[in-house]
């Protein structure tokens, strides 16, 4: 940190405007309107994240420095408004009370390929693999997943096997527990 930057920060809720892992960062919009806000990669790491998903609402401590704003810590993550997952046909008829009253299960992503729009994970202490859908992800507020990336899941039975209905955070679902 260089002199010229401020040692005091502030809590900003916004929206995500676009985030890129492979680049490693991305910008947050405030809702009370200003420049873009920087969320760097590791800051959304910190949080236990790998991604978040564009028009996710997120709550941020941010820091001025000389190049302008920039998020320093993540507080809270919300899925971006509407219901992604609605029209997955084996979501279809579920009510959505019960998927949120499932237990989180911990997870390590198998593989996630954002391009084919589904990827696999492994619950600890069970064989059988647990399909992700793209859908599904956003709709948790994530954009993509990493292979070996601790998350939890809700799973139910679907068509065809176990798949997740929701996805958090390791750190995030850990934080609900207390």
């Amino acid at each position: 940190m260089t002199n010229e930057d401020t040692d005091t920060h502030e809590t900003v809720t916004g929206h995500v405007k676009w985030f890129d892992p492979t680049k490693g960062f991305g910008f947050v919009v405030s809702d009370d309107g200003g420049p873009d806000i920087l969320l760097h990669a590791n800051v959304l790491r910190n949080f236990g994240q790998s991604s978040v998903a564009d028009s996710a609402n997120i709550t941020v401590t941010v820091q001025k420095t000389t190049r302008g704003i920039q998020a320093v810590e993540v507080i809270d993550i919300a899925p971006p408004e509407g219901n992604f997952a609605s029209t997955l046909t084996d979501l279809m008829g579920i009510d959505t009370e019960t998927i949120e009253l499932s237990p989180l299960e911990p997870a390590r992503v198998k593989w996630f390929d954002k391009g084919k729009g589904f990827g696999f994970a492994n619950v600890f202490g069970r064989d059988e693999d647990v399909f992700i859908h793209i859908e599904i992800l956003r709709s948790s507020g994530f954009a993509d997943l990493q292979p070996g990336e601790a998350v939890c899941l809700r799973v139910m039975d679907g068509q065809r096997g176990r798949m997740a209905t929701f996805v958090a955070s390791w750190e995030a679902s850990l934080k609900d527990d207390q």
